[in-house]
């Protein structure tokens, strides 16, 4: 399939990138084991992840697999309810309910883990909206640690008990057949088996401009697309949700991709 280049219609800011189009060069192969479904970015967009999800089970089933591709935080106004949500959904029914952990919720983690060293870039790429969702103000970034520190402890104490615990121990990667669902991409000169974390949770270099050479389909987020694409081993799937109010799901079978937004 040969998607047609779009002039970006985002201008890119940390909370506002530019948008990609991916164009196709070769065939992309769909060979899962069990069919599932996959949900882009969703970045505190509880109102539009709600109806969707319920329309991929309407639609699908209760035993089709859902894997939500990470960054359920920031960015948009409801990052508690969201994660209450999907907590709740792999919790529930952890084998039809996958979440990946994206970039967002590592940072948010390591604001919790070291707030003077990481807390200014998490506020600036979001944290400030994850932070009012909780009910936390935080209308401006403060300068000094020792406010970063409080901040951090406010944070924590208003998490659901639990919650920090279930997000430490997101998969990096999960798997069928010859798809591999991840937040950002891989390597493509690594067999999928043997990516580092930190690649599969914030990207690659060549990722997006290097085909791999092997069977494997890479269903992922984080890069933001005018349009849910199937372009050269990949499925990319976050439509920037936060911004555009669309988010995007795939349904995947052996030999097809199907976009549901």
């Amino acid at each position: 399939m040969v998607f047609k280049r779009l002039k970006s219609l985002f201008a890119t800011s940390p909370n506002n990138p530019k948008a990609l189009s991916g164009v196709a060069t070769r065939d992309t192969i769909f060979a899962p084991d069990t069919p599932f479904c996959a949900i882009g970015d969703i970045h505190g967009r509880l109102d539009l992840l709600k109806p969707l999800y319920e329309r991929l089970r309407s639609t699908y089933g209760t035993d089709t697999p859902v894997v939500f591709l990470g960054d359920l935080v920031d960015r948009g106004p409801n990052t508690a309810g969201v994660l209450s949500y999907v907590q709740g959904l792999t919790e529930g029914d952890a084998d039809h309910n996958i979440t990946i952990m994206g970039n967002h919720e590592q940072m948010m983690l390591e604001f919790i883990d070291d707030p003077a060293g990481n807390g200014t870039r998490w506020l600036r790429f979001g944290g400030q909206e994850t932070l009012q969702s909780f009910g936390i103000a935080a209308d401006t970034t403060p300068d000094d640690a020792e406010d970063l520190v409080d901040l951090a402890d406010e944070f924590e104490q208003a998490m659901p008990e639990g919650m920090i615990s279930w997000m430490r121990n997101l998969p990096a990667l999960w798997s069928t057949g010859n798809m591999y669902c991840v937040h950002a991409g891989m390597n493509p000169e690594v067999e999928p088996t043997a990516q580092k974390p930190r690649t599969l949770i914030n990207g690659h270099p060549d990722f997006l401009t290097k085909a791999r050479s092997d069977r494997a389909t890479v269903v992922h987020g984080h890069t933001v697309m005018e349009d849910a694409a199937i372009w050269d081993g990949r499925v990319s799937l976050d439509t920037g949700a936060y911004y555009t109010d669309k988010l995007t799901a795939a349904y995947i079978e052996p030999g097809n991709c199907t976009f549901i937004d």
